[in-house]
């Protein structure tokens, strides 16, 4: 199975595979990016508040990752 087509699969039940949403975080086979979309999916289908949480935590990463990639100091 690609990654592709496994994090298609993910997004469709993301609690059969994932046991807490904070899981996804943990997961070492995706990037931040994939990650976030895992969790979108999975606020989509839930509305658990807790996804929402993670959620701007995970894009807070990726904007610190991104400012780091351009030579911006994170703050």
């Amino acid at each position: 199975m690609t990654k592709k087509k496994l994090i298609e699969d993910i997004k469709q039940n993301p609690a059969r595979i994932y046991r807490l949403p904070a899981d996804v975080l943990r997961d070492r086979r995706f990037d931040d990016a994939e990650r976030l979309e895992i969790l979108e999916a999975w606020d989509a289908v839930s509305g658990a508040g807790e996804i929402a949480s993670l959620i701007a935590e995970l894009k807070a990463r990726m904007d610190q990752h991104d400012g780091a990639a351009h030579g911006h100091a994170a703050e």
